[in-house]
This record gives C-alpha cells, sequence and structure tokens, in this order.
C-alpha cells in the first residue's frame, strides 16, 4: 500500500515518501502530537499476509528499540492502522553514505571519524547482543552530528543455532536489482562474510567483515569485492583479497591497511574479535602519534619538521582538529601567523569537560578538568600539537586551573585547599586552604591571588605557601569577589563584584599595593562573567553566551570602544557566574560551547510508548509531578543566560503559569502535600512559596543546596547541601518548631537526591560510597542500616505511592523497577528495565530529569529535542584576526 500526501497512521501525517527497500517503504511525516518530523517505515501490503514477515517486523521494532546510541537511529513508536503496520523513527537531514562515496572517496579524516563513529555504534549493539547483518553504504546516514546506523531489519539477537529452516529471508534491494533471495542469506553480498555465503550463523565478526569492506570503500572509493555476477561475486568475497588501499590512495597510512585488511580475514577467528578493538585502532591511527600510523611521504616531512622545531623552538598548532589538514607554525615569544584557524577538542574517551579550562601562557598547552563516568574530577594536560591528552595524577576533585607565568606548573582548587602542580606531572603540593575555590591567577613575582570561597574577598598568597592575605574588601552589599585575572604589569588584576545592591556583575581593577578598586566594565543588571586580559589589549568576557573582545588600555586601565563578537554559544554557568574561556598571549584562543538543548515534557508508559506531551519545547530542568497529579512544576531556563524561574504547568495540556518572578538558579523544586506551595532552592538559600506569593527564607546558610523531597504528612523537607570537609550531605528540615536542620547522612562520600516513601518511614537517596553513584534505601529518623537497591549505577530514586515498588535511572538511561516489601527491614525483589529514557544531562548529581505519576503507570521524562550538541573546547588560533580586518 502507498500513501499520499495528508493520509494519516495513528496520529502520524504522511508528508512525503523518502524510499523504499526490501523491509518497506519509508515516509516523511508529521507527528501531530508532539509537532514533529519523523520517519515512519511501513511493512508493504503485499508482504503483510506473511506471518514470517511479520514476525521479522516485529523483531525489528524491538531490535531497535533496545539500541540508544547517538550514532544510532532512534525509534519513537511502533503501530499497527487497518492491518498496516509502521514503525515510527526518527528523522534524519544527510545524505547516506552510498550517495557520499558515489561522488568521491572519503578524505582521510572523514573515513577515520566515521568509522570510528560506526565502529562505536556496532560496539553497542554488539554488547546488547544484536547483530546487523546488512552493514553497508547504503544504512549509514550523514547528518550534521556525524553518523547515523539505519535499518536493523536483518539485526538478529545473538542465539545458539536453530535450524536452518526457520529463518526466514528477505530481499534487500540496491537499485532495482535484489541481491539477497528468498533462503537463508541475509546480507547484501557485496558487503557479505564468507560465513553469511554459506548460511551459517552470523555474530560480531560478521559484521565487522562488512565493517572492513565499507571502511575500504570510504577510504579508496572503491567496492573491496566485485564480480560480473552473483558467482563470480561470491568467488571473490570466498578466496579473492582486495588491493591494499595504499596502493588506491598512496597517501593513506599502512596502519589503516592492517585494520582493514584484519576486518575482512576470511576465518572469523583471524578477525577483529570486537568492534571496540576496531574502533580503538582507527582513534590511534587519527591520533598520529606513531610512524607506523603515517604513510611513507609524511613521516619524512614530520622528521624534517622536527628537525626544524628543535633549532628554531617552534611548535605545531594541528589544524587536523579541524578537518584543515595543515599544520600551523609559530616561534615561542612570537605572535602565531596571521592567518585565522579554528578547530576542536574533544574531551579524553569515556570522560566529559569539567570546570574548567586553561591555556598555558605561551599557549603550547591546555589544561582542563575532566569528569569520569562515576564523576570523579582530574586536571589534564593536552599539548595543542597533540591529540592526546594526559592526566595528571593526584589531582582527583580538582576545578578552575590556571597556570605560572612560566607555563611549567599549574594552580588548581581540590578538596578545600589551593594546590599547585608541575605541568609535565608529579606529586601535588597544597599552598593554603581555600574551601570553595572560585579562581586564581599567578604572577611573575611568585604571588598567588585567589578566591578562597563564594562569599570572600580576593586573597593573596605567595606560590611556595604560607597564609593568605585578603588584597580586596567589600564595600556596601558587595557579597564576593571571585575570577581574579593579573594584567601584564604583575602588579593589578581584573576580578568580578557580585552584589552592592545594583544586580548582575561588574568587572573591576584591584591591585596588590593597595585595596582601592576602580570599575571598568558593567554587565548592566546582567549576570555577568569573568572576565581576562589578552593581547594586543582586549577584555574578553561572556554576556548573554556570546564571548565579547572589548578594546582596553592596560596602562591607562580604561576599555574603550565598543564590544566585538568573538564566538556564540559560549557555555556560562549561573551557579558561579563563570564563562568557561581562556586565552594565552600568544594568540591563541579557547572556549567550550553549550550543549545545551531545547527538550519537551513527555508522559511516557511503563512499556516506553509515549502517550502526550506537557507544553511546547523549552529548556526545561527538574519535573515534578504535584502529589494529586494534576499540575507540573518544572525550572523553565533562559538559553542564553542560562537563568531561570520555575513555571506550573496543567497535568493535562493546561496553559502555563509563571511561578517565580526572579530569574536565577534554581536547584530542584518538591510540592508541598497540599499542592499550593513549593520549596526550591535559589541561589544559595532554601525558600517556600505559595500560589498567593507569599515567600519564606527557610534556610540561608551560605552553600550549595538541592532540594529533592517533601514529606507526605508535611512535617518535613529534604535537601542535600555541599559541605567543604564531606562533600555533599543529605539533610531533613522540620518545618516546625525551631526549624533546625537535621543532618542524616554527612560521610567523606557525597549523598544527596533523598526521597521520601509515602508513609514516611523510609528516605530512598543516592550515595557514591562504593565508588559510583548508587540508590540505597534507609529509616527515616529510626536506626538501622542502609540497603543498597540500585546494581551497577543509579540515581534520582522515585517511589510508589503505595510503596510496593520504587524507580531509578540506570547509567545506562533505562528507567528501572525494583519490587519492595516493606516490613522491619527492606526487602528487594525483582528488578528489571522498563524502558531506556531519552533524557537530557542531568543538570546536578541529584536532580532528576523525570518523575512518576502517583500509580506508576506513567513517567513525565524530559526528553530532549533533536540532538544534543557535542561537548567540545573551541580552539581559535589567532583569533584577533578577524578583529583587525
Amino acid at each position: 500500500m502507498t500513501f499520499g500526501s495528508g493520509a494519516r497512521l495513528g496520529p502520524y501525517e504522511i508528508l512525503s515518501p523518502l524510499g523504499a527497500g526490501g523491509m518497506g517503504e519509508v515516509y516523511k511525516a508529521r507527528d501531530t502530537r508532539l509537532e514533529r518530523i519523523v520517519a515512519i517505515k511501513v511493512l508493504p501490503s503485499h508482504l503483510s499476509s506473511s506471518p514470517e514477515v511479520r514476525q521479522r517486523f516485529e523483531r525489528e521494532a524491538k531490535t531497535i528499540s533496545a539500541l540508544s546510541h547517538p550514532h544510532i537511529c532512534a525509534l519513537y513508536d511502533v503501530g499497527n492502522q487497518d492491518g498496516v503496520e509502521y514503525l515510527v523513527m526518527e528523522y534524519l537531514e544527510g545524505e547516506t553514505l552510498a550517495d557520499r562515496l558515489a561522488k568521491a572517496p572519503l578524505a582521510l579524516e572523514q573515513t577515520l571519524r566515521y568509522g570510528i563513529e560506526i565502529a562505536d555504534a556496532l560496539d553497542r549493539a554488539h554488547r546488547q547482543g544484536i547483530v546487523h547483518r546488512d552493514l553497508k553504504p547504503g544504512n549509514v546516514m550523514l547528518t550534521k552530528s556525524g553518523v547515523k546506523l539505519l535499518d536493523f531489519g536483518l539485526a538478529k539477537a545473538m542465539a545458539p543455532m536453530s535450524a536452518q529452516s526457520s529463518v526466514t529471508a528477505l530481499p534487500t534491494m540496491a537499485g532495482s536489482t535484489p541481491l539477497t533471495q528468498e533462503g537463508t542469506i541475509l546480507g547484501t553480498f557485496q558487503y557479505m562474510a564468507p560465513e553469511q555465503l554459506e548460511g551459517s550463523e552470523a555474530d560480531a565478526r560478521t559484521d565487522i567483515f562488512a565493517f572492513g569492506a565499507v571502511l575500504y570503500e570510504m577510504a579508496s572509493g572503491r567496492k573491496a569485492f566485485t564480480g560480473k555476477s552473483q558467482a563470480s561475486l561470491i568467488s571473490s568475497i570466498m578466496s579473492l583479497d582486495p588491493q591494499p588501499i595504499s596502493s588506491v590512495q598512496p597517501m593513506s597510512p599502512p596502519a589503516l591497511d592492517r585494520v582493514v585488511k584484519t576486518c575482512l580475514a576470511k576465518d572469523p577467528d583471524e578477525r577483529w574479535q570486537s568492534a571496540h578493538d576496531v574502533a580503538s585502532e582507527l582513534k590511534w591511527i587519527a591520533q598520529g602519534d606513531s610512524p607506523i600510523g603515517l604513510p611513507p611521504a609524511a613521516i619524512a616531512r614530520r622528521t624534517r619538521r622536527e628537525r626544524f622545531a628543535l633549532s628554531l623552538a617552534a611548535f605545531a598548532f594541528l589544524a587536523a582538529l579541524a578537518g584543515i589538514g595543515a599544520a600551523i607554525y609559530f616561534g615561542q615569544g612570537a605572535r602565531l601567523a596571521s592567518r585565522l584557524v579554528r578547530a576542536s577538542v574533544l574531551p579524553p574517551e569515556s570522560w566529559s569537560f569539567g570546570p574548567s579550562i586553561a591555556l598555558s601562557p605561551d599557549g603550547r598547552e591546555l589544561a582542563f578538568v575532566a569528569t569520569s563516568t562515576d564523576r570523579k574530577a582530574t586536571l589534564w594536560v593536552r599539548p595543542i600539537d597533540s591529540l592526546t591528552a594526559r592526566p595528571l595524577p593526584d589531582t582527583e576533585g580538582a576545578s578552575y586551573p590556571f597556570w605560572s607565568p612560566d607555563s611549567r606548573f599549574l594552580g588548581f582548587f581540590a578538596k578545600g585547599k589551593l594546590k599547585k602542580i608541575e605541568a609535565s606531572g608529579g606529586p601535588s603540593q597544597t599552598i593554603c586552604d581555600a574551601p570553595i575555590g572560585r579562581g586564581g591567577s599567578w604572577s611573575p613575582d611568585g604571588v598567588i591571588i585567589f578566591a578562597p570561597r563564594n562569599r570572600a574577598p580576593i586573597h593573596r598568597v605567595s606560590a611556595s605557601g604560607g597564609s593568605a592575605t585578603p588584597v580586596t574588601q567589600f564595600e556596601g552589599k558587595e557579597g564576593s569577589h571571585r575570577w581574579p585575572w593579573f594584567l601584564p604589569d604583575g602588579r593589578h588584576f581584573l576580578f568580578l563584584v557580585l552584589g552592592g545592591g545594583e544586580g548582575g556583575g561588574r568587572i573591576f581593577v584591584g591591585s596588590l599595593d593597595s585595596k582601592e578598586k576602580q570599575r571598568v566594565l558593567d554587565f548592566g543588571g546582567a549576570p555577568g562573567s569573568n572576565a581576562v586580559y589578552a593581547a594586543p589589549g582586549y577584555l574578553l568576557y561572556v554576556r548573554e553566551s556570546n564571548l565579547l573582545a572589548r578594546p582596553f588600555d592596560a596602562s591607562r586601565l580604561t576599555t574603550r570602544g565598543e564590544p566585538v563578537l568573538v564566538g556564540d554559544q559560549a557555555l556560562y554557568t549561573p551557579g558561579v557566574v563563570h564563562a568557561d574561556f581562556s586565552a594565552s598571549q600568544q594568540g591563541v584562543l579557547a572556549y567550550r560551547k553549550s550543549t545545551a538543548a531545547s527538550s519537551r515534557l513527555l508522559w511516557i508508559d511503563r512499556n516506553g510508548k509515549g502517550i502526550g506531551s506537557i507544553g511546547e519545547p523549552g529548556y526545561y530542568r527538574s519535573p515534578r509531578v504535584s502529589p494529586d497529579g494534576r499540575k507540573i512544576s518544572v525550572i523553565l531556563l533562559d538559553p542564553r543566560s542560562q537563568a531561570g524561574d520555575i513555571w506550573i504547568y496543567g497535568a493535562e495540556r493546561e496553559s502555563a503559569t509563571r511561578f517565580t518572578f526572579q530569574p536565577g538558579v534554581y536547584r530542584g523544586n518538591a510540592w508541598a502535600p497540599d499542592g499550593q506551595r513549593l520549596a526550591f532552592a535559589f541561589l544559595r538559600s532554601l525558600e517556600l512559596k505559595s500560589n498567593g506569593g507569599n515567600e519564606e527564607k527557610l534556610v540561608d546558610s551560605g552553600s550549595l543546596q538541592t532540594v529533592s523531597d517533601w514529606s507526605s504528612d508535611g512535617r518535613y523537607l529534604l535537601y542535600s547541601e555541599i559541605a567543604v570537609e564531606s562533600g555533599a550531605d543529605l539533610l531533613s528540615l522540620p518545618l516546625s518548631g525551631d526549624r533546625k536542620p537535621v543532618t542524616l547522612l554527612a560521610t567523606p562520600f557525597n549523598e544527596g537526591g533523598g526521597h521520601f516513601s509515602f508513609d514516611g518511614k523510609w528516605v530512598a537517596y543516592v550515595s557514591d560510597e562504593s565508588g559510583r553513584d548508587e540508590v540505597y534505601v534507609r529509616p527515616f529518623l529510626r536506626p538501622g542500616a542502609a540497603v543498597r537497591i540500585s546494581t551497577g549505577g543509579g540515581r534520582s530514586p522515585r517511589w510508589r505511592r503505595d510503596g510496593k515498588e520504587i524507580y531509578y535511572m540506570a547509567d545506562d538511561r533505562n528507567l528501572m523497577a525494583v519490587e519492595l516489601k516493606e516490613g522491619a527491614e527492606i526487602e528487594i525483589g525483582q528488578i528489571r528495565p522498563l524502558f531506556q529514557a531519552r533524557i537530557t544531562a542531568d543538570p546536578s548529581p541529584f536532580e532528576a530529569d523525570y518523575d512518576v505519576a502517583t500509580d506508576g503507570q506513567r513517567f513525565l521524562v524530559n526528553t530532549p529535542v533533536g540532538e544534543t550538541p557535542t561537548p567540545t573546547v573551541n580552539l581559535v588560533l589567532n583569533w584577533d584576526a578577524g578583529l583587525k580586518r
């Protein structure tokens, strides 16, 4: 059955056809409920009468739904209307790899990048017991965010060999020629492994063979195996090896030949045994650190480069990072070449960027904090002329690094101390106390200025250690001085002032010789950011996500002219009033781009099926369902300033109402049992507000807090608070009597994200005492041991109202349901995944991006719209060249 424009399949309106293949027709459609464009794959009507085909179609749906990976096309829905079965999938804009290869082979950088992404996607599928079995260029889509692996229609969960008569195959079309016949052979001939052609069971190594053929075609522009007929093609696959890529493309690295040759081994035991191994090899080649990974001509060029670099003390900024295919050289102490060059840096594999980045003064190295999957922060250093970074041992818990003027040492904050470490490695050294460090800077005279805590003036200390003393003082209602940056004379410095009754922030110049300060920049009520001085005479700062440069006279300490845009979407963290950027004195600029993505509040049932939505797309955080299930509270952010307010939505698409009217940093929110009040953390206080507008400050400790729950009897709030000595602690606030907070857990580990059982006897919470975040349950204000609920990582616990189930989000984004039996102790029953939630990145360790209806049958999930941008650091070589023009 063919559908025309305007036809309907359930809530989906057909817009236009996209294509057809052996497993169905594909249409572009509009989801009328969620107002988004989707792709719908329909089982052809002439095949729908076949029970075997319908079975395979259902298997395809289950297979795809089990996969969640940035380089695998996502499945949204399945349906059946009047006997027509269909899948609803992510709509992708771009072109297939087959279409791209019809024009020309790929550049080496593209081949490696796409190859790594495909291998990573295959690795995820294989780890979940799924074999693609029809990997080919036509099933790889090239999009702005990278590759997307399509069509798991031939995929099959890996299982013991079954009778061949039970396997049903369908043709996979290439043009108008069916390359697969009805029977036991599944796939497309040019990319099929020998064991597939023999009718044997496919496993992960079968996909690796097909991947080798695809990789060969990307690099060479030729198919690995050809033949004038099916018989000659099969003979080629079974007995011949393709011509080496290096003989077709002489500039390709020999190591790539080795990877492809191993992928295409006839015997599965002789191939790479996992897609992860292949991805690792390709990443090693991309790093280019070994002569084995380079073509001979490149080896000779690099040897000459090294000799030249030794004689001139030069170093290379690898423009290959941006894919421009050349290196740009500059000498120590000299400005960079005049050409403006941009590049991107990704975090180390399995790590994410943390606070924050710092370029060495000589522009040779980038220091950054990276956070592991178990949220351990470590300091890393990456030479600009390398594609790899190295971690610095003894820097766990690091934040806000800064360099010594000679680019030899790094200062940083960790575990309540200001520390330093040699950039080449070695043990760290404690300089002085800094309970909550907010930036530092190092002068040529060996003086370090820094902000020791969030509510303190700037202090100074010797870089060799000692007592710290203030060098600035508060005036009027000023509440914080932070983010100092030395000017070229080594005596004056920039710093950010918060408070003072004027709103926003202001940049002042202070001096080591006097506590007087001079205002140089006003943000006009906007939140403001840190500022740095960059040669040849500019102040760099961020306003509303725009990285700006404004001319600055460092001798007169005055600005002149108007600011000029240098970069957009700069990452800004309103909680600490900080933008993540850095500049060297050699013309290199680095800044992190925001990865904030808009989202939808979607209702999803226990089977993972979308059943409705709340409001329009926006930048949401921390959705909470009211006790009666009729209202939704959520923090709605301004994507530019990252400041937010709390809004109230009706659970059944009613209009939204703004609840708070003071944009800023909100952390968590919790409904009162009567559904008329909300508790929330705002800036550094715990507050309570009713629908009538009455607002009350409950706790003002000056520490970062996150509200997580309100007991059903209305007597207690649960919240977490950052403490210098013990990290994040779990506390309870009585709402009667003296309202003195009660510490429930204060250990050397981090605890928070608490949630009450409905009867108030138990508290579920998150702790990293095992080395990773896990969910625990313990008695509330009663003696008793904690019971671990999650296995393999978990956070964001939620109780079902009747206490018979508890839910949590696993590290792999599976929403888990745990059966509980309540007695004198908690007894754990069956633990099972309900569905894989496509949630936004957790905004803070103890906030949740989902909530559960009181009956436990529906879940409100904060779901990203489209692809979340890949977190990167942008490097700009000779960043001011554009300003000169």
